[in-house]
């Protein structure tokens, strides 16, 4: 055990408040913006440039009301809650990334919004987890599928990596999901769209989602891999002299992760989830989406304590236009699928309530509706920082409940303004990281962990 795992234990054991009420927690990532109008924050006594054209529908709930197009989320509202106030101070993409990933509304000052990952960065949600927790099986305690999020320019966004802790500290990458061409977006191959409708891409989205390659190599046989296994036990002991540095510490974590992707046949069966039967895959959907949580779900299974699931690479939510035809057709139906298979299985598994899932995007979306008529030929919304909706459900958060609202335009906090520290927190707190805990730097200098309240009222 990690000296801030034993860390982490000590505060607990001296009366730290943790409420614990996970063993995992499945972070939802949608890059490019919910719109909280077209999803969990109808208003639909607003004017028509504000509610625009979807209907709102009630839940199971009394007084909660969604958007039309999650009709199966609609039927599970006493399975989940949501937070309408969430709020922070960007509209750019790359610093909502950043304050969204790291739970942090603020810069370090090192931080240039250039889509370039630096060790400066504040440390991700998912490392400071990873770090915080012991593993519970040999697989990396944090993990984030299916892909890296990548912009359609090139550049990789910052706020998912290990930053100030480290990049030995970075999350296990499961890429999975091929980045091909960047003006094509959505759940494919079912829901795939192009980026601007005037503008379509000249050849087709071709991208194949596949399990990451856990083979052996050729001529690798298990006998001789574990021979390898000795031969590193040997350089193990060679290496003696450099146990106190930060790399040797994770070294040996490391390569057990590796050995076991390798060789345990119950590892690359939760990977390889576009061989499912064909009754989870039809339940789930079979594109991207409904993959990338039903492999979730089973690293679930598995022991992984933080499992962050990127549901749509190039910010395909960045909605500016065509936004009611992309949601209904395009990206509501594939979310709305597979999240209810996800809560479906972990209820059945008796895993719902000690899983917390939490979903969000960066921002959310402008008020009033508007037209890019270069781009589009239909409306949409622009980034929105001053507001937005946040899904919680499992891992004890009280179903059906609303914390926070925003004003009648759902362009701002009206009441219990949140920020992403208080997600953060939430998360933190749920899986049992005490109030005192910290990490500890290359120089064993402390930094906290907490830097806002657990958001009451939701667990």
């Amino acid at each position: 055990m990690g000296s801030n795992h034993l860390r982490a234990l000590q505060a607990a054991d001296s009366g730290a408040s943790a409420a614990g009420t996970a063993k995992c927690c499945i972070y939802i990532f949608l890059s490019g913006g919910l719109s909280q109008h077209e999803s969990f924050d109808p208003k639909p006594q607003a004017p028509l440039e504000v509610r625009g054209e979807f209907a709102s529908i009630a839940t199971q709930t009394p007084g909660l009301n969604i958007t039309e197009h999650l009709p199966g989320l609609a039927q599970r509202s006493s399975r989940w809650s949501v937070v309408r106030s969430l709020t922070h101070p960007s509209n750019d993409h790359t610093l909502g990334h950043y304050y969204m990933l790291t739970g942090r509304s603020g810069e370090t000052p090192g931080f240039r919004g250039d889509r370039q990952p630096r060790s400066s960065d504040f440390p991700s949600i998912s490392s400071t987890v990873g770090d915080a927790l012991p593993a519970r099986s040999n697989l990396p305690p944090a993990i984030v599928l299916p892909e890296r999020l990548v912009h359609w320019s090139g550049g990789t966004m910052p706020g998912a990596f290990g930053g100030l802790m480290g990049s030995h500290r970075d999350p296990f990458f499961v890429e999975a999901s091929p980045y091909g061409n960047p003006f094509w977006r959505g759940a494919y191959p079912e829901y795939t769209f192009p980026n601007e409708t005037k503008k379509a891409p000249t050849s087709p989205d071709d991208r194949v989602y596949q399990a990451p390659s856990l083979a052996l190599s050729p001529g690798m046989t298990m006998h001789r891999m574990h021979s390898r296994t000795g031969l590193l036990n040997v350089l193990d002991r060679q290496r003696r002299e450099l146990e106190q540095s930060a790399t040797a510490k994770h070294y040996d974590e490391f390569r057990q992760s590796a050995i076991s992707l390798l060789s345990e046949p119950s590892v690359r069966n939760a990977f390889d989830v576009t061989k499912a039967d064909d009754t989870t895959q039809d339940r789930y959907g079979r594109n991207s989406f409904g993959w990338s949580l039903l492999m979730a779900r089973r690293l679930v299974e598995a022991g992984v304590n933080l499992i962050q699931v990127n549901l749509g690479n190039n910010e395909c939510w960045d909605t500016h236009g065509d936004i009611f035809h992309r949601m209904k057709n395009k990206l509501l139906p594939p979310t709305d699928r597979a999240l209810c298979a996800l809560l479906d299985d972990l209820q059945s598994l008796g895993l719902l309530d000690t899983t917390l899932i939490v979903m969000g995007s960066e921002f959310g979306r402008t008020p009033k509706l508007s037209t890019l008529s270069e781009s589009f030929p239909d409306a949409g919304r622009d980034h929105w920082g001053a507001v937005q909706s946040v899904f919680f459900a499992g891992g004890g958060v009280k179903g059906g409940t609303v914390i926070g609202s925003s004003d009648e335009l759902g362009a701002y906090p009206a009441s219990n303004p949140q920020k992403p520290e208080n997600m953060a927190a939430t998360m933190y707190n749920a899986l049992g990281i005490p109030a005192t805990a910290v990490w500890r730097d290359e120089f064993e200098r402390p930094h906290q962990i907490y830097f806002g309240e657990p958001i009451a009222g939701l667990i």
